[in-house]
This record gives structure tokens, C-alpha cells and sequence, in this order.
């Protein structure tokens, strides 16, 4: 059977022992098992107080995915190694379990605190409170100095206090940590958090004057600066890690860090209900840490910022369909994106984004669960059409990805025109976009039409086909572990596999049968997996050190488990994982246990130099040789672990490289907006309804005619010479209307001012607060275009503008990616 989309029912993504984690930023991951997923095994019975409201659609949805009728894909073979009895007993001596007795949390936060301190911070609880107080039960929080090879509990440094799944553990800058107690409103003027500067070692307590509507956020760089939304709407800031804390504004709905220390909110012109449901919001920023604001714009629906860029939506009056303007300055100056416009039906996503382009989704009309994605330029202001049909299913998911391992990559998928999904990969940030190879140890039948790899993602993992998504670290360069099938398209009744590509994308091969979590350790040179269980327990890990082309098994323990998940530390440095689950104690409750392998001692020997290799990166296919390797008009020659070499890249390893520029050609260019590529030459014509060659546009208040040969050079792209239009690009500036420029920055009035949080989410937007996803994606319905783009400022200066986004990149916060958002 041929994978058709259709829309999706109530799926449950928590998890048990299948295994999915969820993971908070990048130092944390969540493991979640359920009453009646542990009691469908017939063993566990789970104390009442620990009873969770996600059992239904967890029980339906796992025994709907066990009725399909699952097939083998085209058959390959992948190298299997046996441990010697020397190896067996280093590992037996390294490995090293706990069982947390007598805890009965539904939910198990892991974090890593601070940068290769062995610190791991384990806090034991459950989603609600309410049973909590009412039978006296807390949270457990347990601290290991050795990467898990141990815990110790300390729930006394914080009081036993009990601690809401929702917020979790906060972990900032350098050893930083913050624990919110879950405090009743009633009788409390204010909650109540636990701080540490010494990565949990000891706990501050300290008294809040407000109660927190969602976890407190850290500036990016300064873990003293904290941000905090106050149920009744308040934003606050600390100056001093908590101890001290301010009220700087009233009405506030969402907030986000810009560069350096801007603030950006959004908040309503008075007290006023559903205000962001009518584009009623004001969005404001502050340089100087809430002593002066700036109103940027007014009527906002929502906004965000990603990479380098402010984005915001915009409701004229309450009729009109919304507008979105970007802004590349901090908010200084903005402008319309140029895309095609919405219906108020449609929607428009963020996918992936930096401080030189954007990805964004722009949705089509009707329920076809696809759209067309387009790629900006550097102001995020013109788009080009990148990927039509691209896939998004009846949940707002992309399978979008951003391949860290390799510069220029991405993965997607695509919805054809039969109904089929196939994945298509690009090597140039969007430009080009193709299907995958067919992995080099696979064949196909010969009633396949087509055979090609398809890699399964976020629609398949909300449908529980496999339990793991893409992986790539940018520190193991080119390494790429997917799940996958082989043939004309994906398919859901073909058993998913596992395969692995070595330079980024353009050869694969298949390396383990079924479905598996993985992890990358050691920067590459080790990887684990455990196969996925869906009603069995599990004992063995596999493992390889020559990117998945051999793999040796390990037994790590003799008493299996219900398996939850793989957890290593961040990074991909480490050379220890742990492996997490849940078996039953004697009297029949359920008892988490962690098992935690450490490989550094089997593998002993340090890398040297004559273990590396310098590796052309994008030199897969062949290109004559002056052109090959060049992908964004440079070369780039890395320094990489040779396959054969068994040896330890340790903590220290530093990926290295070079760079040399190339002559520019025809591939280092897009089509301008307003122009697109011939189908049968790569010339980039004229769309038809367009007269001439003058496109009018309103950038930063002017209005702009720009003379373009239809050609612009794909944004991070340095090549030199070479290839060039015919026509160089000239602008025009002629003055257009704008709306009257917002005053100058205005002093707080008031000693207090709030952040306003909405009562529910409007049944038509999907961005509810200025922060990513889990999935590093943006929702924002829009409308039809204006043509008028009100402004902060009537001035335009290219080169200006161009010199601004240079000095933002270095004072930015981490691009909120696949920030995933």
C-alpha cells in the first residue's frame, strides 16, 4: 500500500515505550510514561495521585498503528561484528544502572548543566498538581556528577518541593538552573523559584511578587538578565539571577531577546479582552532594559523573531486580512514581505531562518496539505520561489530539516500531483531541489518505476511509524542517520529502516533493519542504537565507529526494561549514553531505571593525525575540476575521522576546515521576484502579467523602482568574478505614503506593567508567544497585501542596511531553528 496524506485524528506524542522524547532547547530532554500504557502490559499498576489525563488517545493510537499491515522493504545487508570477551567484560565493568526506588512520577526531566561538568539534573513529577497537594506528594530531584552514572537525591535543597512538568528545569548560561514551584494563587501574593549558580549543588530560595504564567527566560548570553510573564500580564524583569525583580510594562501578551539587549513585547493599548484575536496589539521594543520603550508598530496580530529578523502581523482595520512585515534592524526600519498573497484561510511559516535568508511555507488555498516555499533575501523583504507542493499534513507539520552537518542542506517532503510523498533533498540553501539517491546497498524490484530513497519525518512520527527523526550534529560533519524506505515513494506499509550517508546527503546506504533510536557521540566517531520496541522490553544497544557500516551488540543489563528513550549529552562529545525506561518493582509499581554506558574505556586510544583525512565537502558527483566541491560559491576542505580509525576524537575536537572562493556561474544566482526559471532553460523570464521590467515597491516608507535583469545572488553565497547578468541592478527612490512615524522613545510611567496571556488560542493562527515550537516552526495566518508599508523611519540606504545586518551577526542570539522555531 502507497502512502496517500490524509488527515490525522487525535494522536498522542507522549512518551513511553515507544520511545519518543521530547526535548526542551538543547540541554533537556523529557521522558513520560502513562497509567494505562503501563498497566496495557499486564504488570504495572501506577499509584492513583500519579494518574495523567493522555491515556485514551494513547491506547487508540497505539492500537491502531499495531492493526497496519507491515511489509520489508528491498532487502540489503550492513556488516555485523561480534564482541570479543575481553570487549564485553571492559563494558560490564563500565556500565552502570539505577533504579529509582519508590518513584512514581509520570514524568522524568533530564538536564545537562553547564559544558562538559558531568552535571545531570534528573527532576521526578507529573503534569498536575492538584492530587499532589491534596495527598501531600512532591517532586523528587536527583543530581549526578559523573554523565549518570550515578544520582544522588536532593529534593531537600529544594524543600520537596513540587515542581510542575510544564516548567520543568530552566538551565541558562554557564551553571545556571531555576526550578519553579508549582504555588497555589489562592492565599500566595507570589510563586516561589529555586536558583543556582553552581549547577545544582546548592538552591536559593526565593519569593516571587507575582505568579509565573510560563517558565522564566534567560538572556542568551547573561544568565542575570531574566524575563517573566505574570499571569495577570505583567512583565518583569531581573537584573541579578532572580534575586530582585521589576515590573516594567502592563498588558504584555508575548516577549522575545533580539540582539544584545533589546526586548521586544507585544501588548494591549488598553485592558483589553481577545486583543491579539483582533490585531488590537502594539508591539514595543526597549534597548536599555525597561527604562524606555519605542512603539515599532501598531494593529499587531502576533510577531517573532528568528536569526536576525523581527517579523510581526498586521491588522489594517478589523475587516482587512492580515499583513506581515519583517524587519532586519531591530526593528529600526521594516518593510512587506513580497509574497503572494493569503486568504485569511491560508497560513504563512517560518521554517528555518539566520542572520542571511529565510525559509518560509506559504500555504495553499484549501485543504490540500501543501504549499509553496519560498527563500528570502538578506532583509527578508523579496522572495523566491524555492519548492512548489510542499508537504504540510493536516496538522500544521513540516518535515522540513535543516542537515547541520553539511552547509547548504535541507530535506523535505513533497506531495505530488498522484498523492504520493517523496522526498526531495537541496545542496544550495534551496535553490536547486532533487530526489535522494537510491542508498548504494539496495535494489529494487522491477515493477518499481522509480527507486529512490524517502525519509520519513514529522507527519510520520505524529503517526507513530517511526520513532525518531533525522539526525545530524554539526560537529560530525556530513553525517547523516534517517529513517527511510526504498522505492517510488514513501510508504506507511513498508517497514521504516535505517540509513546513513557520510557526506551529507548525496550517497546513502542502509545500516539497521527496522526501526531505532540513535544517537551521535564522540563527534562522530561513535554511534548507538536501540531498537524500537513497541510492546517488548529491551536489553542490547548496538553500536559502530565507522559511521554504521559495522555494528557491534551489547547486553547492558540482565533484567529488561520498558524502554523510554536514549539520552547523551549535548554537544555529541560525550562517549556515554544512558538508556531509559521503566520495569515493575515486587509489589507491581513502576520503577524508572537509568543505565548508563560508558564507551571511553573500550575505546582508549586518542586520535592522531594519521587518523584524519582532508574531505572535499560537495564532491560526491562528478563535476569537471575546476568546479567541483563548490556549493555557494566556495570550496570547503575538511578535516575528518577516517572510517578505519577506531580512536577517540575527544572533548577537545574542533572541527576544522578550508575555504577557497569560486567563479561565479548561473547556479550562484536566483530569480528575482517577479521573474521565475524557464522549465526548459535555466533563464529566469518575466512573469506574464508583468509589463515591463519595473517592479514598484515600498521599502522603510520610499518607494522603490528597481531595474533588474531577473537575477539576485542566493544570500551567504561568495563567489568571485565569473558569471554576471546583463543588467546591474539600479534603484530609483521616489517618495510613497506611510503611516505618521511613531515618537520617540517614551519613559515607563508606571512602576508596573503587565504581560496579558490569552484565554485561548484564535482557531485560525498557530503562534501563540514569541518563542519556536518544539519543532523550531512559525504559524502566521495573513491576508492580501498592501501596497503601502508604514515605517519608524523615511529613510533607505543599501549599503547601510547591508553594513547593519554585518554587525548584527555578531551580537545576535542563536538562530531559532528546527528552533526548530
Amino acid at each position: 500500500m502507497i502512502w496517500r496524506l490524509v488527515v490525522l485524528g487525535v494522536v498522542c506524542v507522549c512518551l513511553v515505550a515507544a520511545g519518543e522524547a521530547r526535548r526542551r532547547g538543547g540541554r533537556t530532554v523529557t521522558f513520560h510514561r502513562t497509567q494505562q500504557q503501563a498497566e496495557s502490559r499486564g504488570q504495572v499498576r501506577t499509584r492513583p495521585r500519579r494518574d495523567t489525563n493522555s491515556q485514551t488517545s494513547s491506547s487508540s493510537s497505539s492500537s491502531s498503528g499495531a492493526s497496519r499491515l507491515i511489509s520489508h522493504g528491498p532487502p540489503f545487508t550492513s556488516c555485523r561484528l561480534t564482541l570479543t570477551p575481553a570487549e564485553h567484560r571492559v563494558l560490564d565493568d563500565n556500565t552502570h544502572e539505577t533504579g529509582f526506588n519508590g518513584d512514581d512520577g509520570s514524568y522524568v526531566i533530564l538536564t545537562w548543566v553547564g559544558g562538559g561538568t558531568g552535571v545531570v539534573l534528573v527532576l521526578s513529577t507529573i503534569s498536575s498538581p492538584l492530587d499532589s497537594f491534596l495527598d501531600g506528594g512532591s517532586s523528587r530531584l536527583y543530581r549526578s556528577t559523573d554523565y549518570g552514572k550515578s544520582f544522588h537525591d536532593i529534593s531537600s535543597r529544594i524543600n520537596n518541593t513540587f515542581v510542575k512538568e510544564e516548567f520543568g528545569v530552566s538551565v541558562g548560561p554557564g551553571s545556571s538552573v531555576i526550578l519553579t514551584a508549582d504555588t497555589p494563587v489562592l492565599d500566595n501574593p507570589g510563586g516561589i523559584i529555586f536558583t543556582s549558580t553552581d549547577a545544582g549543588a546548592t538552591f536559593k530560595f526565593t519569593r516571587l511578587p507575582f505568579h509565573l504564567a510560563q517558565p522564566i527566560t534567560y538572556h542568551f548570553l547573561n544568565h542575570d538578565y531574566l524575563v517573566a510573564l505574570s499571569i495577570d500580564g505583567g512583565l518583569w524583569l531581573s537584573l541579578d539571577f532572580g534575586a530582585k525583580w521589576t515590573k516594567v510594562h502592563d498588558g504584555v501578551h508575548s516577549f522575545s531577546w533580539g540582539a544584545g539587549v533589546n526586548l521586544f513585547f507585544s501588548c494591549s493599548r488598553v485592558d483589553a479582552v481577545e486583543a491579539d484575536e483582533r490585531g488590537d496589539l502594539v508591539l514595543k521594543r526597549t534597548k536599555d532594559l525597561g527604562r524606555t520603550f519605542t512603539v515599532i508598530h501598531e494593529d499587531v496580530f502576533s510577531f517573532g523573531y528568528i536569526g536576525a529578523f523581527l517579523f510581526f502581523s498586521v491588522m489594517e482595520d478589523s475587516r482587512s486580512p492580515r499583513v506581515m512585515y519583517f524587519s532586519s534592524d531591530q526593528g529600526d526600519t521594516f518593510s512587506r514581505a513580497l509574497l503572494p498573497s493569503a486568504s485569511t484561510e491560508q497560513f504563512y511559516s517560518i521554517l528555518d531562518g539566520d542572520e542571511d535568508m529565510l525559509f518560509m511555507h506559504v500555504d495553499n488555498p484549501g485543504d490540500t496539505f501543501f504549499g509553496t516555499m519560498y527563500t528570502s533575501d538578506d532583509r527578508g523583504i523579496l522572495f523566491t520561489k524555492s519548492l512548489e507542493r510542499h508537504l504540510f499534513d493536516g496538522q500544521r507539520k513540516s518535515d522540513f530539516t535543516n542537515v547541520t552537518s553539511l552547509r547548504g542542506v535541507y530535506l523535505t517532503n513533497k506531495l505530488d500531483t498522484d498523492g504520493r510523498i517523496r522526498s526531495v533533498i537541496s545542496f544550495n540553501r534551496g535553490g536547486k531541489w532533487r530526489q535522494l539517491n537510491k542508498p548504494e546497498n539496495v535494489d529494487c524490484s522491477e515493477q518499481t518505476k522509480k527507486c529512490n530513497l524517502h525519509v520519513h519525518g514529522e507527519h510520520s512520527r505524529n503517526n507513530r511509524i517511526v520513532p525518531m527523526l533525522a539526525l545530524t550534529e554539526p560537529t560530525a560533519v556530513g553525517l547523516v542517520i534517517a529513517h527511510g524506505t526504498v522505492g517510488d515513494s514513501l510508504s506507511s506499509s513498508q517497514h521504516p529502516d535505517v540509513f546513513v550517508s557520510s557526506d551529507g546527503g548525496y550517497t546513502w546506504r542502509g545500516t539497521l533493519r527496522g526501526p531505532h533510536h540513535y544517537s551521535i557521540l564522540d563527534s562522530g566517531g561513535l554511534i548507538v542504537a536501540v531498537e524500537a520496541q513497541h510492546e517488548g522490553q529491551v536489553k542490547t544497544i548496538k553500536f559502530s565507529t565507522d559511521e554504521g557500516h559495522c555494528w557491534k551488540s551489547y547486553n547492558f543489563t540482565e533484567q529488561p526494561f520498558f524502554f523510554a528513550g536514549l539520552a547523551s549529552e549535548p554537544g555529541t562529545k560525550a562517549l556515554n549514553v544512558s538508556v531509559w525506561g521503566f520495569r515493575p518493582e515486587e509489589d507491581g509499581q513502576p520503577m524508572w531505571v537509568a543505565v548508563t554506558i560508558d564507551f571511553q574505556s573500550l575505546i582508549t586510544r586518542e586520535c592522531s593525525d594519521r587518523d584524519y583525512e582532508e574531505w572535499l565537502a560537495h564532491s560526491s558527483e562528478g563535476k569537471d575540476s575546476a568546479r567541483r566541491g563548490c556549493v555557494l560559491g566556495v570550496k570547503e576542505t575538511y578535516r575528518r575521522l577516517k572510517k578505519k580509525s577506531v580512536c577517540r576524537n575527544g572533548k577537545s575536537f574542533v572541527v576544522s576546515k578550508k575555504q577557497s572562493p569560486c567563479l561565479c556561474t548561473r547556479d550562484d544566482y536566483l530569480c528575482d521576484y517577479g521573474y521565475y526559471p524557464h522549465p526548459n532553460t535555466s533563464e529566469c523570464v518575466r512573469q506574464p502579467n508583468s509589463a515591463n521590467k519595473t517592479l514598484e515597491i515600498c521599502l522603510d516608507g520610499e518607494e522603490d523602482e528597481l531595474l533588474t535583469a531577473g537575477y539576485r545572488k542566493v544570500p551567504s553565497d561568495k563567489c568571485e568574478g565569473g558569471f554576471t547578468p546583463q543588467l546591474a541592478v539600479q534603484t530609483v527612490i521616489r517618495p510613497c505614503g506611510v503611516k505618521p512615524t511613531p515618537g520617540s522613545p517614551t519613559l515607563s510611567t508606571s512602576p508596573e506593567t503587565v504581560f496579558d496571556t490569552p484565554g485561548r488560542e484564535p482557531s485560525s493562527w498557530s503562534l501563540s508567544s514569541p518563542l519556536c515550537s518544539p519543532s523550531g516552526e512559525w504559524f502566521i495566518e495573513t491576508g492580501h497585501q498592501c501596497t503601502v508599508s508604514p515605517t519608524s523611519r523615511s529613510r533607505r540606504t543599501t549599503t547601510a542596511t547591508t553594513n547593519a545586518k554585518t554587525a548584527r551577526a555578531a551580537t545576535a542570539p542563536p538562530a531559532n531553528t528546527t528552533q526548530t522555531t
